[in-house]
């Protein structure tokens, strides 16, 4: 079974057992935003106030989402039948069906009481050290400083060809194989997007930690966990209200902090669900 299987799968146990909210809206960042960092997510609000986000710059998906007429006329309707379209094949579905998921999964968090901790660390608990190969899928130009500061040999694998080549410090290539050595590996969370999530952990089998970082990154970990993720950190809004208001704006929200989640600190689904 892929991720989306699983992922939603426990989502249908949670419906199963509790009646879920339905949709309020979807909250798109304008086609240009203020800044050049910003208007990178959606946010599905459910009627209980939860969001759920999901990356919008993959391809022309953004531009998409602002032409289909029909995703005003969401409000009202079935969150999960809307994660549902997470397994489907179609590029605007799935990004729309995640951060569906990922709403009904921060509401499954809030109805479990749980809060996942806060974390200061960019790089995912990594703790790169001189000497050591660090893979890097999704060109993080904000965390190169740390780990070539450490003294790390560093390979970025990139879907976007025209990045390819030799850098100052670290190489950017195409080629998953590129990081079968790497003892330790940070990755977007767009990998949940793009289906290339199982491709590219099978390109990782020697890393012994593998991090997965992103405002999108709010979904279930179990099905990650399981695949050999070892770290999933997202961002945990604090202020919806306020938090949709700077998302629509295109501009950059003080309204959410960044969570970090491993195996040791995070309950398991079995045991959120049996809190609520």
């Amino acid at each position: 079974m892929s991720f989306a299987d699983d992922y939603l799968a426990q989502l249908e146990h949670f419906a199963a057992r509790s009646p879920l909210p339905r949709i309020r809206a979807l909250h798109l960042p304008p086609l240009q935003p203020n800044t050049d960092d910003r208007g990178e997510f959606c946010a599905l609000e459910l009627e209980d106030g939860s969001l759920g986000l999901s990356y919008v710059l993959l391809d022309d998906t953004l531009a998409h989402l602002h032409a289909r007429a029909d995703l005003a006329g969401l409000a009202g309707t079935d969150a999960l039948e809307l994660a549902r379209r997470y397994a489907g094949s179609n590029g605007l579905d799935r990004t729309i069906g995640f951060a569906a998921a990922n709403a009904l999964t921060r509401c499954l968090y809030t109805r479990a009481a749980f809060c996942p901790d806060t974390s200061t660390d960019s790089i995912g608990e990594l703790q790169p050290v001189a000497g050591e190969h660090i893979g890097m899928i999704g060109l993080f130009r904000p965390l190169l400083g740390r780990i070539l500061a450490a003294g790390a040999r560093l390979t970025v694998v990139e879907l976007r060809a025209e990045l390819a080549g030799e850098r100052d410090g670290y190489r950017v290539t195409t080629d998953p194989a590129a990081l079968a050595d790497c003892s330790k590996v940070v990755s977007t969370s767009t990998l949940l997007l793009n289906d290339t999530l199982d491709r590219m952990l099978a390109s990782c089998r020697q890393a012994c930690r593998f991090a997965m970082i992103g405002p999108s990154a709010g979904c279930l970990p179990d099905a990650l966990f399981a695949r050999g993720v070892t770290f999933v950190g997202g961002s945990w809004v604090t202020d919806p209200p306020a938090f949709i208001d700077a998302l629509r704006r295109g501009v950059r929200s003080k309204h959410a902090v960044k969570f970090g989640l491993t195996r040791d600190n995070y309950p398991g689904f079995d045991a959120l669900l049996a809190r609520v």
